[in-house]
């Protein structure tokens, strides 16, 4: 039985397939670097933690001096 010699479409096609692999691994490392940028910019995890854009009474600014948000406004 002769060994099957692979054809130059495959070692091209393989060659088209490490391209790809190396683009996405560059790009996930990219999204992960602006990620870690992002959070170590932020510095306080209260600023994490209202970056949410849902608004919660507890983390407001009068909660926080003891003041409730409706003596605030008034």
């Amino acid at each position: 039985m002769a060994l099957k010699v692979e054809h130059e479409l495959h070692a091209r096609r393989k060659n088209r397939n490490f391209g790809v692999l190396g683009l996405l691994i560059v790009f996930v490392a990219i999204v992960f670097g602006l990620t870690v940028v992002k959070v170590l910019q932020l510095g306080d995890a209260k600023k994490f933690e209202r970056f949410d854009h849902v608004a919660r009474p507890a983390l407001a600014v009068g909660a926080q001096e003891g003041q409730s948000a409706e003596g605030a406004s008034q």
